[in-house]
């Protein structure tokens, strides 16, 4: 990665394991190389926010840290930094993980580096696309992923492409506002919904004002 960005390194504690995760130092890092991140509508103010770490995703990886994932296809849906596909993976879970972000594959291979562990197929796609070969999933993953209402036909679309003949969703969803709108989306398209307060999240500083959803189908 290019020396102007400034990094942030943690460690996260889990049952079984710690996961070492290099982010950026904060929001206010920038470096769009070749212009590529502006090519794809990725403002200058919003290009950071795949690189740290939100309490979403914090609550999404400790979901999956002693999830079942016997047997099942899964996949991260806008992924950033990918905390809870790392976790899964070190679990040696089947993950696949996939952001719209120009540089979050770099993260993340950088992250299943310093972990020691095996690579995590990535795929650059938007929820837009299709024509990716991401393929179908037993399990749909993610975090703060309805952050803008015209993400909600998009995300339900893609996740729809995405699914197996049974398939569970889960997103963490910090409460923008647009849960509601899109649980009625995926009602829509046969999913059943539930939805719920994460019971543990002592590893939060603050309160966490949002909703675990669920979907199966």
């Amino acid at each position: 990665m290019p020396s102007t960005l400034r990094f942030r390194y943690q460690t996260f504690e889990f049952i079984n394991a710690d996961i070492h995760i290099r982010t950026l130092r904060d929001t206010q890092q920038y470096f769009d190389t070749d212009g590529m991140a502006e090519k794809l509508g990725i403002s200058s103010a919003s290009w950071p926010m795949f690189g740290v770490i939100w309490d979403s995703s914090k609550i999404l990886a400790h979901l999956m840290s002693d999830f079942d994932i016997a047997g099942k296809r899964i996949l991260e849906v806008g992924c950033g930094i990918g905390l809870a596909s790392l976790v899964l993976n070190h679990r040696s879970a089947d993950i696949t993980a996939t952001d719209y972000h120009p540089e979050a594959e770099r993260f993340m291979d950088e992250n299943v580096r310093i972990n020691n562990d095996q690579h995590i197929p990535f795929t650059r796609a938007g929820w837009g696309d299709l024509d990716d070969t991401l393929g179908e999933f037993d399990l749909i993953i993610g975090s703060d992923l309805l952050y803008e209402r015209d993400h909600i036909n998009l995300l339900a679309g893609f996740i729809d492409r995405h699914t197996s003949q049974k398939c569970e969703v889960i997103i963490v969803d910090p409460g923008r506002g647009n849960h509601a709108n899109f649980s009625k989306k995926m009602v829509s398209l046969d999913f059943s919904h539930t939805q719920s307060k994460p019971l543990d999240t002592h590893y939060l500083t603050l309160p966490f004002k949002g909703q675990l959803l669920r979907y199966l189908r």
